[in-house]
């Protein structure tokens, strides 16, 4: 149906043993829904994940260097050797410039990485879409986390996002983020021709998050 992935941030609820029993449940839920489900948990639980669950997962945030004198810092190769399928780039939590969204996305098409850069209106998806990434995910910071869903608040930036994505290239897909929850906030997305969704807290700070999960997918 449609493209799902689960950002983890740095929620307690998504961290530690918290974090696998999370990407437990979304394995659990893939393989009964149609949709393509990933998440994104923090770094330090990817390796265990990756190794004992049978989901795609993606790095929070990479950084646009690559082996070298770079102290605390995480390259594309390092998370290729992991077996990590790809990462977010340039999360509002976490900008980068320009020219280091273009160095990820260049270096991650190079080692058969999927990209997904997040954008905050319909310029910056644009420019986005112009660098050819896998995927864009169009979020508004200000709904980010406030439960209010993009695809009901602001449904023309999303229209407009997928819009100025597949006028610039038809093979870049388009998330849309922020405020998700609901099944209906994610047809609704959808609907408005995004090709899935991006979303954190519906699904980590879920009281029940298997119940969350299967809702969103429409198991229930």
């Amino acid at each position: 149906m449609g493209v799902i992935i689960i950002n983890f941030k740095a929620y307690k609820e998504g961290s530690g043993k918290q974090a696998i029993e999370l990407a437990k449940i979304v394995e659990d839920v893939s393989t009964r829904a149609d949709d393509y489900i990933a998440i994104a948990p923090p770094l330090l639980d990817i390796q265990e994940i990756v190794s004992q669950i049978q989901v795609d997962v993606y790095s929070q945030h990479v950084d646009a260097v690559s082996y070298g004198s770079h102290t605390g810092r995480i390259t594309p190769e390092m998370i290729h050797e992991k077996g990590v399928k790809g990462s977010l780039i340039n999360h509002s939590e976490y900008r980068l410039k320009l020219a280091d969204i273009e160095f990820l996305v260049s270096r991650f098409r190079e080692l058969g990485l999927t990209s997904v850069i997040c954008t905050n209106n319909v310029s910056t998806t644009a420019s986005a879409a112009a660098l050819e990434p896998d995927y864009v995910a169009i979020e508004p910071p200000e709904l980010i986390g406030s439960g209010i869903p993009v695809s009901k608040a602001e449904p023309e930036i999303v229209e407009n996002s997928v819009r100025a994505a597949k006028d610039i290239s038809s093979e870049v897909k388009v998330l849309c983020g922020a405020g998700i929850s609901k099944h209906e906030d994610y047809v609704t997305a959808l609907d408005l021709g995004a090709d899935g969704v991006l979303l954190a807290s519906g699904i980590v700070k879920a009281k029940d998050r298997k119940k969350a999960l299967e809702e969103l997918v429409g198991l229930r």
